[in-house]
């Protein structure tokens, strides 16, 4: 079981929300960064990325991922930046992959096709050797993203094919529609499911957030928090910030004895070489 100190991932504003869902999404790469920079004062030490177009609608534009990019490591610079490689439902596999040659350290890396809610979210094998073997060109650190348990096992087929070596990361995204519910007995279903050295995450989705995050911080795992996730910090309260959705997170961990990772804990814990 991991014990080591908490990383906390910031998921500063998702594809999907929208300013009629809640006027505190960010979505100018400015506004991205500033939210970013909350976050990482607050206690993140990861900020999993995705960028909006002029008019607010998800893109996966390299040159706006390095604008934004830039734009955060001018106001914290030791923050591990993890981009989306998922995009959104609909975008083409080379739309979605742009991402990865932005610069950052870490990608996303989505392992099995899933229901997400009335659409289909397509990775089928042949794509995901495809963007681990890209990520793996250009040392970039994947994420694997499992929707349900029988992901796990597609992740490991692709270290198994030796695509990706090294230090291995799940998150698991939980609460979905029509994906895995997310409890406690499916958080350890997939805990078990992981070699003994890997690390996860928890994303508890929409009113899961903060369940999902307490089981995660009680038994070693790490938690991923923010707006692409969830809008609320309590039942019908908007949270007016992804910091306060973090600050949160930070209080819940200090109460059952988790110190809180820095950037420079989580690339120690995670294996990324400084560059």
């Amino acid at each position: 079981m991991n014990t080591d100190k908490l990383i906390i991932t910031a998921a500063i504003c998702g594809a999907e929300v929208t300013r009629e869902q809640t006027p505190y999404i960010p979505l100018t790469p400015e506004e991205i960064a500033n939210e970013t920079f909350l976050s990482y004062k607050a206690g993140a030490s990861i900020v999993h990325l995705h960028v909006r177009d002029e008019a607010g609608k998800p893109t996966q534009d390299i040159r706006i991922f390095k604008k934004v990019i830039d734009l955060i490591r001018n106001k914290c610079p030791d923050l591990i930046i993890q981009v989306s490689t998922g995009g959104a439902v609909g975008m083409t596999p080379e739309e979605r992959l742009q991402s990865i040659y932005s610069g950052p350290e870490m990608a996303s890396l989505d392992v099995g096709t899933t229901n997400f809610g009335d659409d289909i979210f397509v990775n089928d094998m042949p794509l995901i050797r495809h963007f681990a073997s890209k990520m793996a060109e250009i040392n970039v650190m994947p994420e694997f993203e499992c929707f349900e348990l029988g992901h796990i096992s597609n992740a490991l087929r692709v270290v198994k094919e030796g695509i990706i070596k090294g230090h291995l990361h799940f998150d698991f995204v939980l609460g979905v529609p029509g994906s895995c519910p997310a409890d406690v007995r499916n958080v350890m279903r997939m805990v078990d499911s992981i070699p003994q050295e890997a690390t996860w995450t928890v994303s508890g989705i929409g009113r899961h957030e903060f369940e999902m995050s307490m089981i995660a911080i009680a038994i070693g795992g790490n938690v991923r928090v923010g707006l692409e996730d969830n809008i609320y910090l309590s039942k019908g309260v908007l949270a007016k910030s992804n910091a306060e959705l973090v600050e949160k997170v930070v209080r819940m961990a200090r109460e059952l004895g988790r110190e809180i990772a820095t950037p420079t804990d989580a690339r120690k814990i995670l294996g990324i070489k400084v560059s």
